[in-house]
């Protein structure tokens, strides 16, 4: 209880300091709408800035894995990172992540309290089995992600050092120019403890406006000569760009989230793993603006998808509509 109080200041504090246009919702509010006891909080951050982020392999690709020549060589065991950090143009100049609340449409997006998260924390007995119940409401997201590349990792501060930033040196490779992000508003439900429900998060909510992705490129490096400015013999990455991409549900504007998280653990030889089921069912995809070789070239169309449905099979000749994502480290 102390825990969950000090996060409500903690969120308090939040919404008196970066509320802006977003209107917080306070807790006796929250408790009428919902009409019974447990803890209701109110996130009223109207934006999120994150500067880099750094993904750290702390023992790369084995070295003398594989032959030259062949797919996957050039390991050197050595610790390498992905990275995001600010592309130095437009919303993400200094920061590699934005997110912020999706105010399209006159607010539209925007849950009813104005919040960017609404929680319900319920705790229950269980039938002897207890758990924690977290309902989660989220308001539409406007997300923007700068450069996303490679680089070799910095070496661990020293535990006497002024700071713990690690980071990256060296030569950065960049895969993906960045990317823009609008989604409409979601709604999750997570149980810690004993999970009744059948997974540690379930989502089943309907995104308002469905889900669109703007201003992607991907990049090729190994095209890339000398200090790749675009100058005569100095030739740029190739980059396929997009000028945007949309996801919905099939025949429909508005995207369907249906979808059970559970994080297994050890059993054995088996270390554990993040399991992401999803059975959403049909979707439509369009590719507005596919541009080859940079982002300024001469676009190639647009590219649509019809109700695209994905299966997997719980046993041989079985097909069930959906699909399987396990995470795991190696």
């Amino acid at each position: 209880m102390k825990k969950f109080t000090k996060l409500a200041l903690v969120s308090s504090l939040a919404i008196s300091a970066n509320a802006m246009a977003m209107q917080a919702m306070d807790d006796a509010s929250l408790g009428a709408t919902t009409g019974q006891d447990g803890i209701n909080i109110g996130i009223g951050i109207s934006k999120i800035e994150i500067e880099k982020l750094f993904i750290h392999d702390n023992d790369g690709l084995a070295a003398g894995s594989l032959t030259a020549g062949q797919a996957g060589f050039g390991g050197t065991g050595e610790a390498g990172a992905i990275y995001i950090k600010g592309t130095g143009t437009g919303i993400t100049a200094t920061n590699g992540i934005v997110i912020g609340a999706n105010y399209d449409n006159g607010g539209a997006y925007l849950l009813p309290s104005r919040n960017l998260a609404d929680l319900q924390i319920d705790s229950d007995a269980g039938g002897g089995n207890p758990f924690i119940n977290i309902a989660a409401q989220v308001s539409g997201l406007d997300i923007h992600i700068g450069e996303i590349g490679v680089v070799a990792s910095g070496d661990v501060p020293a535990a006497g050092a002024a700071t713990i930033r690690r980071g990256g040196q060296g030569t950065e490779n960049a895969i993906l120019t960045g990317l823009s992000v609008k989604t409409g508003p979601m709604t999750a439900n997570i149980q810690l403890g004993a999970a009744p429900q059948g997974a540690m998060i379930k989502l089943n909510a309907t995104m308002i406006g469905g889900l669109t992705i703007t201003d992607l490129g991907i990049l090729d490096n190994s095209t890339k000569q000398g200090t790749g400015d675009g100058t005569a013999g100095n030739r740029k990455a190739g980059v396929i760009y997009l000028d945007s991409i949309q996801v919905t549900d099939a025949s429909s504007r508005d995207l369907k989230l249906n979808q059970s998280i559970s994080v297994f653990g050890e059993e054995g030889a088996d270390k554990g793993y993040v399991r992401i089921v999803s059975t959403s069912g049909a979707h439509d995809t369009y590719v507005k603006g596919i541009h080859l070789g940079s982002k300024t070239a001469a676009s190639i169309g647009d590219m649509e998808v019809q109700g695209m449905q994905t299966y997997f099979s719980p046993a041989q000749g079985q097909y069930v509509p959906g699909a399987i994502i396990t995470i795991r480290g190696h």
